[in-house]
């Protein structure tokens, strides 16, 4: 199936899931205010409905969020089970790491969430994302409420836990996470998954014969980190300081015996979740929710992971080899499969500029033509 045709099928059964009209409503307004792809899909601009009816639709209105989220991951599901490339199994790269979404004022609904971590305050998430080939799939997340609760490593072990077996038959996984997720806990828990993992890791971590990380001078070395019954390889790499100031090394560990070079290609690769994320705050919104509710929150962060998706397959359906522009690929998207909302949305504009059209001498006609 073409790849536009599916996410048309993916709107459509997302529509059918909402209990009354008004409701679908609603949410195809959502949905062309997400896939405007500017980064601010706030529902006073919403041309389609007023902001206290999307308000009524993301706080007040029962309709399930699980039966979205079940949808949109066997819409995912079937696209994936459908890439075949030629010889071994390919590896799908799972990547953990933790993002802020900053915001400032009160917010009484869901005060136990808004936390302030190294300095940023607002909702931790902590992000489960997967990459296999061209694709893209924001995958789950889980909240970090802050000191003294559940640590962002014990949350990222727990989003891979609850991966779905399906993937794990389909594809080679390998776990990418930064520093922070590099704890004994999380490693041993990887390793009980029987899963290969490559994450960064402190300078000064200590091995078991204690000395520090800083102290080996060989990449490619097998070492026990203190706290690990199992060996781990370690290298090392340079990122490029800022001007005037020395090179960065960074220290990556992979659970699995590799090559130097390949450690460090896997531990490079986990930095794509951070274009990720530029990309969903500044396209798509996440974190311009101004719910009141948790509920919400959750739908708000929902829907704007499913915009992101649907552009995504927007983008693959370009077949260009040249760096995304996202509003481009989320208007092909939103003019494919939600056809009558861009129609509508041009006759309001064409009847709201009829006056300065006929100044200018100008007299626009519409006939709707039968098909």
């Amino acid at each position: 199936m073409d790849i536009l045709a599916h996410a048309q099928e993916l709107i459509y059964h997302l529509l059918d899931g909402m209990p009354t009209p008004y409701q679908r409503q609603s949410l195809q307004a959502l949905l062309e205010l997400f896939l405007r792809a500017q980064g601010a899909p706030l529902p006073e601009h919403s041309p389609l409905k007023s902001p206290s009816a999307l308000s009524r639709f993301l706080n007040v209105y029962r309709w399930s969020v699980r039966e979205v989220i079940r949808r949109l991951r066997g819409a995912v599901r079937q696209q994936l089970q459908q890439y075949r490339p030629r010889g071994r199994r390919p590896h799908l790269q799972v990547i953990v790491d933790l993002t802020t979404l900053e915001k400032c004022g009160k917010f009484k609904a869901f005060e136990p969430l808004v936390s302030v971590f190294h300095g940023k305050r607002g909702v931790h998430l902590v992000v489960l994302y997967l990459i296999v080939g061209p694709w893209r799939i924001p995958w789950s997340f889980r909240v970090y409420r802050g000191k003294d609760t559940t640590s962002p490593a014990h949350l990222g072990l727990h989003l891979v836990r609850q991966l779905p077996r399906w993937l794990r038959q389909t594809f080679r996984l390998v776990v990418l996470a930064d520093t922070a997720f590099g704890s004994v806990d999380f490693l041993k828990g990887l390793r009980k998954l029987k899963l290969h993992a490559v994450t960064g890791v402190r300078y000064d971590r200590l091995l078991q014969d204690r000395r520090q990380l800083f102290h080996l001078h060989k990449p490619e070395q097998q070492v026990r980190l203190e706290g690990l019954a199992f060996p781990v390889t370690v290298a090392w790499f340079y990122l490029k300081g800022e001007e005037g100031k020395p090179r960065l090394k960074r220290y990556v560990l992979s659970t699995k015996s590799l090559k130097a070079s390949t450690t460090v290609w896997w531990g490079r690769h986990r930095w794509q979740i951070e274009g990720w994320f530029k990309t969903a705050k500044h396209c798509f919104g996440p974190h311009r929710f101004g719910q009141q509710t948790l509920k919400g929150l959750y739908r708000w962060l929902i829907l704007s992971l499913s915009a992101f998706i649907l552009a995504h397959w927007g983008y693959l359906s370009m077949n260009t080899k040249m760096l995304p522009d996202w509003a481009e690929a989320a208007t092909v998207v939103l003019e494919a499969c939600l056809p009558e909302i861009v129609v509508a949305l041009l006759l309001q504009e064409v009847e709201q500029k009829r006056l300065l059209l006929q100044k200018q001498g100008w007299e626009v006609q519409i006939i709707r033509c039968k098909i």
